[in-house]
């Protein structure tokens, strides 16, 4: 299963975090990291807290945002340690190792998505993940390290791996296939007058949540599609105004 499943890093901003986060990784069998505009990935520090798990520095790949990272995965999660709007049905680190051991496939990729250090993943990029997760932690301090959260979500999947009885086949739409949808939903809606002009992503979030509930296959992302494109044609001469 961890062959298939990817730790990504948005934004850090600590070479040592990075080399310590390899070595989390190597430790618990995941190979494969992706760097959304990291700091530099060779530097002395990220050299020095990687050890042995030097090769995965050299074979991680580089993106220049988060889309285009998890484009091609099907299963993606992201990781905040504020609950909150926008940020509902978290789940831990067993919860999501064990959805994870059920679903991930050879053919179904998944992501696991780190913020930066200081702020994390903004709302924006939560948005993008199909699931949201987080670490139980102490109220009176509850930030956690980079590297050591990608250890405890690595150790879990570690955990699930040895238990796993092999997942059950998924059709999911990829991810780059959900925004998609999601940019021409958010176009065909705009254009009926169906979303909020001053803040059309408040109702765009909550649609977000309901069709990766959904667990979409790629046929039926092209169904929506087609929907989409007639209301498009039908509503070409909309005005714009509701009419009663």
């Amino acid at each position: 299963m961890n062959k298939d499943i990817m730790i990504v890093l948005v934004e850090p901003q600590s070479p040592g975090n990075i080399g310590m986060a390899c070595r989390a990784m190597k430790n618990m069998g995941l190979t494969r990291l992706r760097i959304v505009n990291g700091c530099d990935r060779f530097h002395p520090e990220a050299l020095k807290f990687a050890v042995a798990a030097r090769d995965l520095l050299e074979s991680a790949e580089l993106f220049p945002d988060l889309a285009s990272a998890i484009a091609d995965c099907t299963l993606t999660v992201g990781t905040t340690r504020r609950h909150g709007k926008y940020r509902q049905e978290i789940l831990s680190p067993p919860e999501v190792a064990a959805q994870l051991r059920e679903q991930v496939t050879p053919d179904c990729r998944a992501a696991l998505v780190f913020g930066r250090e200081d702020n994390g993943l903004t709302t924006e990029e939560l948005s993008l993940c199909r699931w949201h997760a987080t670490i139980p932690t102490s109220a009176d301090y509850g930030s956690l390290n980079l590297a050591q959260s990608v250890l405890l979500f690595c150790y879990e999947l570690g955990k699930a791996t040895e238990s796993a009885g092999g997942g059950r086949p998924l059709e999911m739409a990829l991810s780059g296939e959900m925004e998609t949808l999601f940019t021409h939903m958010n176009a065909t809606l705009n254009k009926v007058g169906f979303l909020n002009e001053q803040n059309p992503e408040h109702m765009m979030r909550s649609l977000r949540r309901i069709f990766f509930r959904a667990n979409l296959d790629s046929r039926e992302v092209t169904v929506l599609r087609g929907m989409l494109t007639q209301i498009d044609w039908a509503s070409s001469a909309f005005d714009g105004r509701k009419r009663s």
